[in-house]
């Protein structure tokens, strides 16, 4: 498995003949060419030409941040695992209506059952989450009532905010209130991590579809429009609540990140970059996990769950089996 480099210094970008290396004023710092699946910038960086050129030849995805932990944007080397075959699926899928909505109603389902289980998994140790566990639950069986994706939306956003409100129960500290969904300016510390995590879990997807033959533009939940990719946040729906979630009430249960870790800006609250380090320094760790796949009968990686769930997705574009999300168990 390649693994992800992470950039935070401000520096530059070279390739010297078949060699890539990151300069800052501090010296050089080698890249394993042959190891390394994705980049993730967060520094001020600058990359030439050539650098570009052989990322391409390596077939290495390189993501790019903003100082504020935005996400801006993504160098995607050439699309050679892309088929016209499976474009061609992808968009009778999306054209056709009721197609598209059975794929996006399982969207909504996967993400629905794994804030079910991550509110569960708090119940069962005593968190105050009742409510919003019974509310997600009862909104769950409405999905296959939605009669096309704009109501799919809806139900998925009302799960969420029954879901958000139980945040404070589940994180029992007062520099970590959650009061409401706020982005791009992010207005606390909760949501900066949120936000952040999002941001990450969204690339990571990204990467992940560009090793498969699914071309990432066209999404089923997400309107495929004028935004260069929406597959990715469709896939990220299921996966968000037990990786980005409970690795961030992991941090702050452990005192791993604080609320001295923020910084107020022109656009709301900051991360330091002491505190993104930790975030995907800790992320990385959790993607490299491994559980037992009660369908496959071996032990596979979180970041593998995720290649996954688009191999199933592929299954159910070409008609060979129906499509059914990865829902966790604990």
């Amino acid at each position: 498995m390649k693994k992800t480099l992470y950039i935070f210094s401000n520096g530059e970008l070279h390739r010297k003949d078949n060699t890539l290396y990151f300069e800052t004023e501090n010296g050089r710092r080698f890249i394993p060419v042959e190891d390394t699946g994705e980049i993730m910038v967060f520094g001020e960086v600058q990359i030439n030409k050539k650098f570009l050129e052989f990322l391409s030849q390596k077939e290495i995805i390189l993501h790019y941040f903003s100082h504020h932990g935005y996400y801006m944007g993504t160098f995607y080397p050439r699309e050679h695992l892309n088929s016209g075959y499976m474009i061609l699926r992808q968009a009778e899928h999306y054209l056709d209506e009721q197609r598209r909505l059975v794929v996006a109603r399982e969207f909504v389902r996967g993400a629905g059952k794994n804030i079910r289980q991550v509110l569960k998994y708090y119940h069962g140790r005593e968190k105050d989450v009742g409510e919003p566990l019974r509310a997600v639950e009862k909104l769950l069986p409405s999905i296959d009532d939605c009669g096309d994706t704009a109501a799919l939306m809806a139900i998925e956003g009302n799960m969420r905010d029954h879901y958000y409100r139980a945040f404070d129960a589940i994180i029992g500290d007062p520099d970590f209130i959650f009061q409401e969904r706020t982005r791009r300016p992010p207005k606390n510390h909760l949501n900066t991590l949120i936000s952040f995590g999002n941001s990450l879990m969204y690339s990571i997807c990204l990467s992940e579809i560009y090793k498969t033959h699914l071309d990432p533009r066209i999404g089923f939940l997400h309107a495929t429009n004028f935004r260069r990719f929406t597959l990715n946040l469709d896939i990220s729906e299921i996966f968000k609540p037990i990786i980005i979630d409970r690795l961030i009430f992991s941090l702050i249960g452990k005192k791993m990140v604080t609320k001295n870790d923020f910084e107020r800006g022109t656009e709301g609250i900051l991360l330091k970059d002491k505190a993104k380090k930790c975030f995907v320094e800790e992320l990385d760790n959790k993607l490299k996990t491994t559980i037992n796949h009660r369908e496959i009968g071996r032990q596979v990686s979180y970041r593998r769950l995720i290649r996954l769930e688009l191999y199933k997705l592929e299954k159910h574009l070409m008609g060979e089996k129906p499509y059914s999300p990865f829902v966790a168990r604990w």
